[in-house]
């Protein structure tokens, strides 16, 4: 598994496009990431969740697998970046912007921009994963309302594996005594992404 900013969870890496994949086999990789997450979060060394609620933790809810909500979104880096601190519900880290990724949905297209966290990096982390934090209109609704985050690694091509059915919850939806990234507004997303993981109860 690989530590991105404050969640540890398995980056299901494929080598071929989803479009290329079988609906089956796209439904066993989101499962298989929903199973990791459970996993830990039922486990005691690795949980985010307060003892009581770990206690009593069972599963996470998640939407129903949508693969409308998994894209072979188009990537474009955005070299010479300025690094920045970003937010966090408690401080500031710094990240820099690494590139941007573009994706259509019922006809519409639609930007995020993906991130690094270099002080992550510069402690020794992976620099081959990109971060996505995002917001969207099911914020405060059926999800979080500090909004959701997605990793990947950085495609060698032009072409990112982007699912929404990935998309987990910060730490801070959890417990209150983590400081999480919050999603600049850039990537705030004017549609419901009904895919991933919800509200947190």
């Amino acid at each position: 598994m690989k530590k991105i900013g404050l969640l540890a969870i398995a980056i299901l890496l494929i080598s071929q496009s989803y479009s290329q994949l079988d609906k089956s086999k796209q439904k066993d990789l989101i499962l298989e990431f929903q199973e990791e997450m459970n996993t830990q979060f039922a486990d005691p060394e690795e949980s985010p969740l307060e003892e009581k609620d770990r206690e009593q933790f069972k599963e996470l809810d998640f939407f129903p697998i949508n693969l409308d909500f998994a894209f072979d979104a188009e990537f474009v880096r955005t070299p010479n970046e300025a690094p920045f601190m970003m937010k966090r519900t408690k401080d500031e880290v710094k990240y820099v912007k690494y590139g941007e990724i573009y994706f259509k949905y019922k006809g519409k297209e639609y930007m995020l921009n993906a991130y690094q966290n270099l002080r992550y990096i510069e402690r020794g982390g992976d620099a081959d994963y990109l971060f996505i934090p995002f917001n969207d209109m099911t914020n405060d609704v059926s999800t979080y309302g500090g909004g959701r985050y997605i990793d990947t690694d950085i495609p060698e091509g032009k072409t990112l594996i982007l699912d929404f059915n990935q998309a987990y919850n910060p730490y801070c939806a959890y417990n209150k005594k983590y400081s999480c990234p919050i999603p600049p507004r850039e990537n705030d997303l004017k549609i419901a992404i009904e895919a991933g993981v919800k509200a947190f109860h």
